[in-house]
Protein backbone atom coordinates (compact mmCIF):
# COMPACT_ATOMS: atom_id res chain seq x y z
CA UNK A 1 0.00 0.00 0.00
CA UNK A 2 1.21 3.28 -0.47
CA UNK A 3 1.89 6.22 2.10
CA UNK A 4 -0.52 9.29 2.06
CA UNK A 5 1.12 11.92 0.12
CA UNK A 6 2.15 14.81 1.95
CA UNK A 7 3.23 18.38 -0.20
CA UNK A 8 5.37 19.41 2.60
CA UNK A 9 7.45 16.43 1.75
CA UNK A 10 7.34 16.48 -1.98
CA UNK A 11 10.06 16.78 -4.47
CA UNK A 12 10.06 19.00 -7.14
CA UNK A 13 10.12 17.37 -10.32
CA UNK A 14 12.18 19.52 -13.13
CA UNK A 15 9.72 18.23 -15.57
CA UNK A 16 6.84 18.97 -13.63
CA UNK A 17 8.14 22.44 -13.10
CA UNK A 18 8.79 22.70 -17.12
CA UNK A 19 5.57 21.80 -17.76
CA UNK A 20 4.01 23.79 -15.23
CA UNK A 21 5.70 26.74 -16.96
CA UNK A 22 4.73 26.13 -20.25
CA UNK A 23 0.98 26.06 -19.49
CA UNK A 24 1.45 29.18 -17.95
CA UNK A 25 3.24 30.89 -20.40
CA UNK A 26 0.71 29.48 -22.57
CA UNK A 27 -2.38 30.93 -20.53
CA UNK A 28 -0.79 34.22 -20.18
CA UNK A 29 0.19 34.35 -24.04
CA UNK A 30 -3.70 33.43 -25.36
CA UNK A 31 -4.94 35.83 -22.41
CA UNK A 32 -2.70 39.01 -23.74
CA UNK A 33 -3.65 38.19 -27.04
CA UNK A 34 -6.99 38.08 -26.78
CA UNK A 35 -6.77 41.83 -24.86
CA UNK A 36 -5.25 42.88 -27.76
CA UNK A 37 -8.50 42.03 -29.92
CA UNK A 38 -11.29 42.74 -27.21
CA UNK A 39 -11.83 45.59 -24.78
CA UNK A 40 -11.13 43.76 -21.69
CA UNK A 41 -14.08 45.80 -20.22
CA UNK A 42 -16.28 43.74 -23.00
CA UNK A 43 -14.74 40.51 -21.90
CA UNK A 44 -15.80 37.43 -20.59
CA UNK A 45 -13.50 35.64 -18.41
CA UNK A 46 -15.99 32.25 -17.10
CA UNK A 47 -19.38 31.62 -17.41
CA UNK A 48 -19.50 32.33 -14.05
CA UNK A 49 -17.76 36.15 -14.15
CA UNK A 50 -20.88 37.77 -12.27
CA UNK A 51 -21.09 35.70 -9.55
CA UNK A 52 -17.26 35.50 -9.08
CA UNK A 53 -16.77 39.13 -9.40
CA UNK A 54 -19.38 39.46 -6.23
CA UNK A 55 -18.21 36.89 -4.32
CA UNK A 56 -14.89 38.37 -4.47
CA UNK A 57 -15.81 41.75 -3.46
CA UNK A 58 -17.73 40.54 -0.93
CA UNK A 59 -14.65 38.49 0.31
CA UNK A 60 -12.22 40.89 -0.48
CA UNK A 61 -13.81 44.32 -0.04
CA UNK A 62 -10.80 46.20 0.32
CA UNK A 63 -9.83 44.99 -2.88
CA UNK A 64 -8.52 47.83 -5.12
CA UNK A 65 -7.92 46.47 -9.11
CA UNK A 66 -5.77 49.27 -9.96
CA UNK A 67 -3.42 48.92 -6.79
CA UNK A 68 0.24 47.00 -7.23
CA UNK A 69 -0.46 43.28 -5.97
CA UNK A 70 1.68 42.04 -3.03
CA UNK A 71 2.64 39.04 -3.27
CA UNK A 72 3.97 39.17 0.63
CA UNK A 73 0.26 39.72 1.34
CA UNK A 74 -1.13 37.54 -1.08
CA UNK A 75 1.53 34.52 0.04
CA UNK A 76 1.22 35.38 3.77
CA UNK A 77 -0.37 32.44 6.04
CA UNK A 78 -3.13 34.96 6.49
CA UNK A 79 -3.52 35.87 2.81
CA UNK A 80 -2.91 32.34 1.71
CA UNK A 81 -5.65 31.21 4.59
CA UNK A 82 -8.29 33.92 2.96
CA UNK A 83 -7.32 33.11 -0.48
CA UNK A 84 -8.12 29.55 -0.02
CA UNK A 85 -11.19 29.82 1.69
CA UNK A 86 -12.45 31.73 -0.97
CA UNK A 87 -11.19 30.06 -3.77
CA UNK A 88 -12.49 26.49 -2.71
CA UNK A 89 -16.53 27.49 -3.32
CA UNK A 90 -15.49 27.58 -7.31
CA UNK A 91 -14.19 24.06 -7.48
CA UNK A 92 -16.49 24.02 -10.45
CA UNK A 93 -14.90 26.10 -12.52
CA UNK A 94 -12.18 24.17 -14.80
CA UNK A 95 -9.11 24.63 -13.90
CA UNK A 96 -9.63 26.76 -10.86
CA UNK A 97 -6.60 25.14 -8.97
CA UNK A 98 -4.08 25.36 -11.33
CA UNK A 99 -0.66 27.30 -11.43
CA UNK A 100 -0.83 30.75 -13.40
CA UNK A 101 1.31 34.06 -13.54
CA UNK A 102 -0.51 37.02 -12.64
CA UNK A 103 0.30 40.64 -13.06
CA UNK A 104 1.44 42.77 -9.97
CA UNK A 105 -0.04 45.79 -12.33
CA UNK A 106 -2.94 46.93 -14.27
CA UNK A 107 -1.01 49.07 -16.27
CA UNK A 108 1.91 46.72 -17.31
CA UNK A 109 2.67 44.01 -19.41
CA UNK A 110 3.92 40.61 -18.28
CA UNK A 111 7.61 41.06 -17.23
CA UNK A 112 9.44 39.38 -14.92
CA UNK A 113 9.40 42.43 -12.44
CA UNK A 114 5.46 42.73 -12.97
CA UNK A 115 3.98 38.96 -12.43
CA UNK A 116 3.61 36.23 -9.78
CA UNK A 117 2.78 32.65 -9.70
CA UNK A 118 -0.73 32.26 -8.41
CA UNK A 119 -3.53 29.88 -9.07
CA UNK A 120 -6.39 30.54 -11.72
CA UNK A 121 -8.76 31.83 -9.56
CA UNK A 122 -6.92 33.80 -7.98
CA UNK A 123 -6.32 35.34 -11.58
CA UNK A 124 -9.81 35.07 -12.59
CA UNK A 125 -11.08 37.33 -9.60
CA UNK A 126 -8.21 39.99 -10.11
CA UNK A 127 -8.35 39.70 -14.12
CA UNK A 128 -12.61 40.12 -13.55
CA UNK A 129 -12.10 43.00 -11.33
CA UNK A 130 -9.49 45.04 -13.43
CA UNK A 131 -11.70 44.10 -16.38
CA UNK A 132 -15.10 45.78 -15.27
CA UNK A 133 -13.05 48.67 -13.87
CA UNK A 134 -11.29 49.37 -17.54
CA UNK A 135 -7.80 48.47 -16.56
CA UNK A 136 -6.89 46.78 -19.28
CA UNK A 137 -8.55 48.54 -22.40
CA UNK A 138 -5.45 50.11 -23.06
CA UNK A 139 -4.02 47.16 -23.84
CA UNK A 140 -6.51 46.73 -26.87
CA UNK A 141 -5.66 50.41 -27.99
CA UNK A 142 -2.52 50.00 -27.94
CA UNK A 143 -2.62 46.64 -30.29
CA UNK A 144 -5.11 48.90 -32.75
CA UNK A 145 -2.62 51.92 -32.70
CA UNK A 146 0.28 49.64 -33.67
CA UNK A 147 -2.23 47.51 -36.51
CA UNK A 148 -2.76 51.17 -37.95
Amino acid sequence: MSKAFNPEEAENLEDMEKQFAVKAVEHLMTYWAILEKVKGSQLRLTKQDNEIYESFKEAFPDFDPAATLSEDEMKSKAGKEKWRNWMMQWEKVEDFNFGTIIRTRADAEYDQDTTIFGVRMQFYAIEIARNRAGLNDWIYEKAQKASS
